[in-house]
């Protein structure tokens, strides 16, 4: 039986990378409050939020 694995669009890798390269440089801020991003889990969540919002395939999120 073959696994399902989740496929993310070439677009919303690139994402990711853009905003992964912000956070390495301490550049990456959140929300309207505008403060800088500490966990790299949290700037993950971000990119993916942003290639969501651009309509690049990204698997649903887990319940």
């Amino acid at each position: 039986m073959p696994t399902k694995t989740r496929k993310y669009s070439k677009s919303s890798q690139r994402k990711v990378k853009k905003v992964m390269h912000e956070y390495k440089e301490g550049k990456l801020k959140i929300g309207r409050s505008r403060k800088k991003v500490r966990s790299r889990r949290q700037a993950v969540a971000i990119g993916l939020s942003e290639a969501r919002r651009s309509g690049a395939r990204v698997p649903r999120r887990s319940s």
